[in-house]
């Protein structure tokens, strides 16, 4: 996910560019101050670099943006445009991500048809003060109650990525693991490599 406090003199389109270099899968454009037309245009050059390394694209919380420039999907949370809703502005063929932080919220969520969930925050993070902290063994009991691939998200490292192994987690998602490292592309293949290892335990 993307978060303009790590620019640091850098363009987002650099920086992002750097992630898929460095192997990223998924890219999520969070944007929380923008104006309708600068979002736009943003996040149309961004879905443009994606599709040229053939990484999906998908837009938070925003359903008119993701719309208006025929995003891959769209992401949303608890108190956002609630998951049966945005399917049925999106339709079918596109991604619709939903946050979840109990099983209940998890299994809601692919009734009404999302097609990953994100769940945590897993550790501390400074990105979203209004976090509620998810156990292991919650994040355990969400991937054994739904069938959709669960993204474990929160505060998650280099260093702690491993903790998460034998959850049931298909994937994590990071920002400052990434965006806020000096060498963004190295960074990212570092974090793939210890995610696929931590998968695979």
């Amino acid at each position: 996910m993307t978060d303009r406090h790590w620019l640091h003199g850098e363009t987002l389109y650099s920086q992002v560019e750097n992630t898929l270099r460095g192997g990223a899968t998924f890219m999520q454009l969070r944007e929380k101050a923008l104006d309708y037309d600068n979002f736009l245009a943003e996040a149309k050059d961004l879905q443009r670099l994606c599709r040229s390394y053939r990484v999906p694209f998908v837009i938070n919380d925003n359903v008119d943006i993701a719309l208006a420039m025929d995003a891959d999907g769209v992401h949303v949370g608890q108190n956002d445009m609630e998951a049966g809703d945005v399917r049925a502005k999106l339709g079918p063929g596109k991604i619709l991500g939903v946050s979840a932080e109990t099983v209940e919220e998890a299994v809601l969520a692919e009734k009404r048809g999302a097609d990953y969930l994100g769940v945590g925050t897993v550790f501390p993070t400074r990105s979203k003060d209004d976090a509620i902290p998810v156990s292991h063994e919650t994040l355990t009991a969400i991937c054994d109650a739904v069938s959709i691939p669960v993204i474990a998200i929160g505060g998650i490292t280099l260093s702690n990525a491993g903790e998460l192994a034998g959850s049931g987690i298909c994937g994590i998602a990071v920002i400052s693991a990434i965006f806020g490292q000096p060498d963004i592309e190295a960074a990212t293949a570092w974090l793939l490599e210890a995610t696929r290892e931590m998968i695979g335990k």
